[in-house]
């Protein structure tokens, strides 16, 4: 690549950080819908948790730094800061991409030929009294044909003040089998419709089907880390209507399929919930 072509990509990059920073602050807030009955305690809902000790909140300072080797570009929703526990997340997950960039950069005798890369922007998706959830998407460069994706979903329990994750939000291990069962018949569904594509050629298109529906077998095993990113989708009331369950490149497809999602009807997972958290669920 040309010096003239890396100074406009550079300048690029910095440009696109700096409009997405800037997005962030005049976005209209996420939509924010009423606290849900979960917030009451019940049979099926969740109690009051005691107060926990306040968390210091890392400063979610927006990031723009070029180097004649490497660019960083990280941005944060301006609302995440008011939940400390959740600042703290989406903190070290982006000084934890910060530092497989740098580390790759340490590694590098001269300048490369491209600029190494971080790109990393946190959303936020839904805040309500019971439920705050960001969605970190970007990619880290450190050569070769394309960057490596990055895709985390952080979905904050103000009241219990913990992170909603894989590993606690069904009832038992065993109640991973039938949700990834339809997890596994969707993707399935959208791979047949991509390999119906009559510009390819009938070898081909058996060949891509064949390898998208074992990389789905494989990828949504019925086992808690194969479904850790999952954002949820709220309802009129507050609560949650959904789960939108989150795949990154490779995991259920090509890395030209790109990042795959299913979304998991709060009726498929209600009867599959832990007790704790089936309030935050519409019936």
């Amino acid at each position: 690549m040309k010096p003239a072509a890396l100074n406009r990509r550079t300048a690029a990059t910095a440009l696109l950080l700096v409009a997405m920073a800037a997005c962030q602050r005049d976005a209209a807030p996420v939509t924010e819908t009423p606290a849900s009955p979960a917030a009451a305690a019940g049979t099926d809902g969740i109690a009051a948790a005691p107060e926990p000790a306040a968390t210091a909140a890392p400063g979610l300072v927006d990031v723009i730094e070029t180097d004649p080797r490497y660019v960083v570009g990280i941005s944060y929703p301006p609302a995440a800061a008011a939940d400390p526990g959740l600042a703290k997340a989406l903190h070290d997950y982006a000084e934890a991409s910060r530092a497989e960039l740098m580390q790759a950069v340490g590694g590098l005798d001269a300048a490369p030929t491209a600029p190494y890369e971080l790109s990393l922007g946190f959303r936020e998706l839904m805040r309500t009294a019971d439920v705050v959830a960001v969605a970190a998407d970007g990619s880290l460069y450190t050569g070769g044909a394309h960057g490596q994706p990055l895709v985390a979903r952080f979905v904050w329990l103000p009241g219990e003040q913990r992170m909603l994750t894989s590993d606690s939000l069904l009832a038992t291990p065993a109640d991973w089998r039938p949700v990834a069962d339809y997890i596994g018949e969707q993707l399935g569904a959208a791979a047949h419709t991509r390999a119906a594509d009559e510009a390819l050629d009938p070898a081909d298109r058996q060949r891509l089907l064949s390898t998208a529906l074992k990389m789905i077998d494989q990828g949504t095993e019925p086992q808690p880390q194969n479904f850790a990113q999952f954002e949820p989708v709220a309802a009129a009331d507050g609560r949650i209507a959904a789960l939108r369950f989150v795949f990154p490149p490779y995991q259920v497809g090509p890395y030209a399929d790109g990042v795959q999602n299913v979304e998991v009807p709060a009726a498929v997972l209600r009867p599959h919930l832990a007790e704790g958290v089936r309030g935050l669920f519409v019936e």
